[in-house]
């Protein structure tokens, strides 16, 4: 049983449905928002410091009237399983999930009915729960807090040190489970790509070459690297060698290539007789006319496409009629062979006379 296969013929609005899915962190990442407040979270080490307005209240002392400030500092603390914090006096506070300003607020309520006009400030000492990493075989690897600035991802990879970048670099970004992955040139080339990190983030970078198959009529076969971060089908069928004139046919070139069910159902193809998420697709290109060069020009490759060209149908005539000729030659040696030993035998035996008198061999076929 054959693998069944969608059949695309190239159009306007084919390129416009792939740009529209192409893989980019803008896309898969829709929060473009800047920087957020930073939350804390379990495994957090917290400060509390509490400022009373005057001596002699809860937490400060009728004698201490002479220190520089009425606060006290409470012993740094993490924030426990439940997401609470410990406060003399207010008991269990709710931090995970909460910033800074919220804590403090929530621990002032408890407190302004018992001391004398309290003020806190809560700060993390060694922020834990949100932090991003950034790890692969082209970086050193690193693991660190974010920052209330905010950074983007190439902020990021410039933290963790980045080896050598180059157009064979892919960057994954990893995010509340889902994933996307897109080369290193996206995101310099494609500012849009270039989003915010958020806490909890994981940055992984990884070489691998981009390449694409050639077959069929062209004039370089086999496995091609792109040797960019990105190309177009016209520059690759240039870098394969281009429609071999007297064999391929430039209104048949194929690529092929795995598709997703939800671009194929925007493309308009019956996905019933599909299995899976991934379908087989064949997008065809006809370089006879005119357009399909700006179209082709426009579509942009993936990494392990592979390219067919088709023969002209001439061409397939000339091989039907090299075949017969060679069935025909071969017919015919047997026999030339045979009249070829009688005439020598001949010659043997009668001499100059036979040689001139013995019957001509049978000439091959001529072609047509």
């Amino acid at each position: 049983m054959s693998l069944p296969y969608a059949l695309v013929r190239l159009t306007p609005k084919v390129l416009h449905v792939l740009a529209a899915n192409a893989p980019s962190f803008s896309a898969a990442f829709k929060d473009r928002r800047g920087p957020t407040e930073l939350r804390f979270g379990v495994g957090d080490v917290v400060t509390v410091t509490i400022f009373e307005a005057a001596a002699g209240g809860l937490f400060i002392p009728a004698e201490a009237g002479v220190r520089p400030g009425n606060f006290i500092t409470l012993p740094p603390q993490e924030v426990d399983s439940r997401g609470n914090i410990s406060v003399p006096y207010a008991g269990p506070v709710r931090a995970a999930g909460h910033t800074p300003t919220q804590v403090q607020d929530a621990i002032v309520e408890i407190l302004k009915k018992r001391a004398i006009e309290p003020q806190v400030v809560v700060s993390f000492t060694d922020q834990r729960a949100s932090s991003i990493s950034v790890l692969g075989d082209v970086v050193g690897g690193i693991r660190y807090p974010a920052t209330a600035s905010g950074e983007r991802v190439l902020d990021a990879i410039t933290r963790a040190g980045l080896h050598a970048p180059g157009f064979e670099t892919w960057v994954m970004l990893e995010r509340n489970g889902k994933r996307e992955i897109v080369p290193f040139g996206a995101l310099v080339y494609e500012p849009a790509n270039n989003v915010y990190v958020r806490p909890h983030d994981t940055i992984f970078l990884y070489k691998e070459p981009q390449t694409f198959l050639a077959f069929g009529a062209s004039g370089r076969q086999g496995q091609i690297p792109f040797e960019a971060w990105r190309i177009s089908l016209a520059e690759a069928a240039a870098k394969a060698g281009g429609v071999v004139d007297t064999q391929g046919d430039p209104a048949s070139i194929f690529l092929y290539r795995g598709e997703t069910r939800q671009v194929l159902q925007q493309l308009g193809i019956d996905c019933s007789k599909f299995l899976g998420p991934v379908i087989p697709v064949i997008y065809e290109i006809n370089l006879r006319d005119p357009a399909g060069y700006f179209l082709a020009s426009q579509f942009e490759m993936r990494n392990k496409d592979v390219i067919y060209i088709a023969n002209a149908q001439s061409v397939d005539v000339s091989k039907f009629l090299n075949y017969l000729r060679l069935i025909i030659a071969t017919a015919n040696d047997p026999v030339n062979s045979y009249l070829t030993v009688v005439t020598l035998k001949n010659a043997m035996n009668g001499g100059a006379a036979a040689i001139v008198n013995a019957p001509l061999p049978l000439a091959p076929a001529a072609g047509p």
